[in-house]
């Protein structure tokens, strides 16, 4: 268990509670799951890394085009293989075909695995990461390790 991973999990068990928003950051008023990632980040690091362009809540479906997953690839590290860890973040495909839009945090490894995410109607939770979730996990990143 790293102490990131610790740290990682106490910033985003700050955020349950938060109302559901789209395209929203802001602690305890309003987050979508990206938004969740963004306040971690900014709490971890400072500033995000770059802009967020406004975004529809079908994250270019149409298109078949995987922004989520390549801003992830951008600014965090990918993790191939081995056992989930604690603040990991997990992306998820919520439909076979269709592209990557969900996003999520390691919040309890083991048994019994959860993860904290953002979820329309639900607003900031914490979730067993149930068989029927774990499906959908489609990749898993780590944050960039603290330069101190």
């Amino acid at each position: 268990m790293s102490a990131q991973g610790v740290r990682i999990v106490g910033l985003a068990r700050h955020w349950l509670g938060t109302p559901y928003r789209h395209q929203c950051s802001v602690r305890g008023a309003g987050s979508d799951c990206l938004g969740l990632i963004r306040g971690v980040w900014r709490e971890l690091k400072g500033g995000e890394p770059e802009a967020v362009p406004a975004y529809s809540m079908d994250w270019s479906e149409p298109q078949g085009e995987e922004r989520l997953w390549a801003a992830a690839q951008r600014h965090l590290r990918e993790v191939v293989g081995g056992d989930m860890a604690l603040g990991e973040v997990l992306l998820f495909r919520m439909r076979a075909g269709s592209v990557a839009k969900h996003l999520g945090i390691v919040s309890v490894t083991g048994t019994c695995p959860r993860f904290i995410h953002a979820y329309s109607g639900h607003g900031v939770v914490e979730s067993p990461l149930s068989a029927p979730w774990m499906r959908r996990v489609v990749a898993r990143f780590e944050f960039p390790l603290e330069v101190c």
